[in-house]
């Protein structure tokens, strides 16, 4: 087995007059590397777990709709696997003296899947539209430090800010919003009719989306990057749990997949024709503490539930040897952004203190709470198990529920989380990593109703600071915050784990586990 480590990049925007010039850097780094003689057509089967509950990249917040959807709709840079942003529908970029204007050259001969060519009065109507509150976006609050956008000439657009805002180019990437025509939405139908045509800039377009199913992308003829992508099309197998997924790796039916429990490798370890990589992950799994849901209102009982998590016990159960204990960063920020668990409260394992606190509340006799697990996330199944058996140890009894993607998110995006599991990853960014979803509203969007307001606070000093030394400090200071008061508790990171048949070349994973490395990747039989 290769393991790919990528590396854990301190980077830091800064707000000077600088420009990127992207053919180099996009050549670089974009997607993934660039092969010297790619084989030309043909069609990949990719095998998943988790299928996406729509393909609307503007209001659709599912992690498994973001790892499709970056391969059809683009924004205007991409997110680097070492936390840089690379121009993408960008050229170039000038950021003002102060800080609060970036002027953005677009890229020339880019066409939609409609066939009509992008220009700055659709990059300014997409982010207009996104970072409308009114508009329903979950990404709203990523964009809400900017106060206007302007369209200079047909390829240049400038972007005006209330305050500093240091991971703004990253930002303007994919993970919510995207380029798209100017007026797309005044259809009523519009977020509907995504799952059934696109009409993004990226390499792949729509063919089909068949819930329970499959989902099939085919070339962009007219991608602006010459020569890109290589395959013909790309389907999307819809499985219903790891053992059939294991079978279709066996049989040939599927040619590639990314592990939900990266474990699950053994059984396919000596299969003649298949390969296995293991990459690093900006992903995390963690337990979300819902505030609004009694006695999680009470810090002492959250507190106590922290002291009573044996992470790694969680972590072994889940994905055995293929992941990272984590405190309060994903393992592919740690060594830029994270605190070390020893500097932090509440890390490590006390059942003695645990109990005392819970007694403290008025619990002494322990209570019943239910914990809500993810279908098609297999990794919850086991991990809710080993939580119910050490939360017991406290007098807590856990029951378990499980649900499926869509009603997941709808309590999600609702603020009625409650106490579950939940699995996404970030961007290199630790604005991106914690604002949108920490910070108090309506800025944020605060979706454990935490309402914090040191830790907002410091959120605001952290987007706002360009300095890479002094933002670290500010999000050092944040993490003590999230450690002691516990609306979250990050459990482990999983590495991402590729099986791929050796007829498949050059895919590489992203660390995010979103699937831009499709559009470097080509069949050579």
């Amino acid at each position: 087995m290769s393991r790919h480590i990528l590396k854990r990049a301190f980077v830091g925007a800064l707000l000077c007059a600088t420009a990127f010039v992207a053919p180099a850097a996009f050549a670089e780094d974009a997607y993934g590397p660039i092969p010297e003689n790619p084989t030309m057509g043909g069609s990949l089967n990719m095998g998943l777990l988790v299928e996406p509950p729509g393909l609307d990249p503007f209001h659709q917040a599912a992690e498994a709709r973001i790892r499709l959807t970056v391969l059809i709709y683009q924004g205007l840079f991409y997110e680097g696997a070492e936390g840089e942003a690379v121009p993408l529908l960008a050229e170039s970029y000038e950021v003002s003296d102060d800080g609060l204007e970036y002027t953005v050259k677009l890229r020339d001969g880019v066409v939609f899947h409609t066939g009509e060519p992008m220009t700055a009065e659709d990059v300014a109507y997409s982010y207009n539209y996104i970072r409308d509150a009114a508009n329903g976006s979950p990404g709203a609050g990523d964009f809400s430090v900017i106060s206007a956008i302007d369209i200079i000439d047909p390829l240049t657009v400038k972007f005006t800010l209330s305050a500093p805002n240091a991971s703004l180019p990253m930002t303007l990437g994919n993970k919510y919003g995207a380029v798209v025509p100017a007026g797309y939405f005044d259809d009523p139908n519009a977020k509907t009719r995504m799952n059934s045509e696109s009409v993004g800039t990226g390499p792949f377009k729509l063919v089909e989306f068949n819930p329970n199913s499959n989902m099939l992308l085919e070339k962009n003829e007219d991608y602006w990057e010459e020569g890109a992508p290589y395959l013909d099309e790309i389907n999307f197998s819809f499985l219903p749990n790891s053992a059939s997924m294991l079978v279709a790796l066996r049989n040939n039916r599927i040619d590639l997949v990314k592990l939900e429990r990266p474990q699950d490798v053994q059984q396919v370890s000596e299969v003649e024709g298949l390969e296995i990589e293991r990459w690093a992950s900006l992903n995390q799994k963690p337990i979300d503490l819902g505030n609004e849901l009694k006695p999680l209102d009470d810090v002492r009982v959250r507190q106590a539930i922290a002291l009573a998590v044996d992470k790694e016990e969680m972590k072994n159960a889940s994905v055995g040897e293929y992941g990272e204990v984590i405190a309060t960063m994903p393992a592919g920020m740690a060594d830029a952004w994270g605190v070390p668990a020893a500097d932090l409260p509440f890390m490590s394992r006390d059942l003695e203190k645990a109990k005392a606190l819970l007694a403290e509340a008025g619990l002494a006799d322990g209570f019943d709470l239910t914990l809500t697990t993810i279908n098609g996330y297999d990794w919850m199944d086991p991990a809710a198990v080993t939580l119910k058996e050490q939360l017991a140890e406290i007098g807590i009894n856990l029951n378990i529920q499980r649900v499926d993607l869509g009603v997941w998110i709808e309590n999600f995006r609702g603020k009625k989380m409650g106490f579950t599991f939940n699995d996404w990853a970030s961007q290199p960014d630790p604005n991106l990593l914690f604002y949108r979803h920490f910070h108090k509203a309506p800025e944020g969007a605060d979706f454990r109703n935490w309402n914090n307001d040191e830790a907002s606070a410091l959120l605001d000093e952290g987007r706002a600071e360009s300095d890479p030394a002094k933002r670290k400090e500010i999000y050092a200071k944040f993490q003590q915050v999230l450690a002691e008061t516990v609306p979250t508790i990050m459990l482990f990171s999983a590495d991402h784990v590729t099986v791929k048949s050796d007829k498949v070349k050059n895919f590489t994973q992203h660390p995010t586990g979103w699937y831009f490395g499709l559009a470097r990747t080509y069949i050579d039989e």
